[in-house]
């Protein structure tokens, strides 16, 4: 099996993502392959300061480079000898298996589209994050960035993909689902929560418990909770800024220290046709060496 990394992806690549790639090599069974790309000249210096060789890994050299504020659309289409660019390429012709990146989340969800695409009858991709739960379980929360805007179809369809996922990845029987909103009635909310509430509610296949509020989030009433791009990305951002608060104040508890994301690989895309991945921009090695880590 050949497993893609986007070298040149993140806030503090190369180096990290060499590094991650090393420790990933470490851990890997020997049926394995990790393909890098990136600049070449770029990755050699990088793992001779390891001590490791390059014949340890299959290097695609790339010429350009996709940067965090690029504008997605733009970028993968005017930047295929991209890492991202050529990464899509290998993982569509099937040359690799899975294809991972820290990079812009925004661009990979178009190479994504543009390359695997998405499974047929899916409105759009999502990404999900999760969510450590006091009940010592872990909870997923979608989409968190890949999508600001959604209809109430899209919303139901991010309540069915990770009623999936939380089945039979994270090894859930008939795991609840949530609607993330302002108050626990049915009629709280905005239109789209509103209507996306009657969805959920008359949909027979999702096990739909209700709309969970923001402070009930993380004390196990739902396996999955479903809310916009947006909201997600405030929520996911929000605790990590609340984590970084608790170690500054030198709080050690084991329950917050599940809230660090250098302990979490990246997270899926659901809904396309292969395996892509998106890590947090700031990862460092250890969180570049997970794949996905599921609940």
């Amino acid at each position: 099996m050949k497993l893609g990394l986007d070298i040149m992806g993140g806030d503090f690549a190369p180096k990290t993502t060499v590094g991650g790639a090393v420790r990933a090599l470490k851990v890997l069974p020997k049926e394995f392959t990790l393909v890098l790309f990136g600049d070449r000249d770029k990755i050699v210096p990088l793992l001779n300061e390891h001590g490791v060789s390059v014949d340890n890994f299959e290097i695609i050299h790339t010429t350009e480079v996709i940067e965090m504020a690029d504008a997605p659309l733009k970028a993968v289409s005017q930047k295929p000898n991209s890492s991202i660019g050529l990464g899509f390429k290998y993982l569509k012709d099937k040359k690799i298996d899975a294809f991972a990146s820290n990079g812009n989340t925004g661009a990979m969800m178009v190479g994504a589209l543009y390359s695997v695409k998405a499974i047929e009858g899916v409105l759009r991709p999502c990404l999900i994050t999760q969510v450590p739960m006091e009940t010592g379980k872990t909870g997923i929360l979608l989409d968190v960035g890949s999508n600001a805007d959604c209809r109430p179809e899209m919303l139901c369809q991010f309540a069915l993909l990770g009623q999936v996922y939380t089945q039979y990845i994270c090894n859930t029987p008939d795991p609840k689902v949530g609607l993330l909103n302002i108050g626990e009635e049915e009629e709280k909310g905005n239109i789209v929560a509103q209507a996306t509430h009657q969805l959920l509610k008359n949909h027979e296949g999702i096990n739909f418990m209700g709309n969970i509020e923001a402070r009930d989030l993380f004390d196990g009433q739902a396996d999955v909770i479903v809310c916009e791009g947006f909201v997600g990305n405030v929520v996911l951002k929000e605790a990590e800024a609340f984590y970084k608060l608790i170690k500054r104040r030198k709080i050690n508890d084991p329950y917050f220290d599940r809230f660090n994301y250098e302990i979490y690989g990246g997270s899926p895309i659901l809904g396309v046709n292969s395996n892509v991945l998106v890590g947090h921009g700031i990862s460092n090695e250890e969180a570049t060496k997970k794949p996905d880590t599921p609940c």
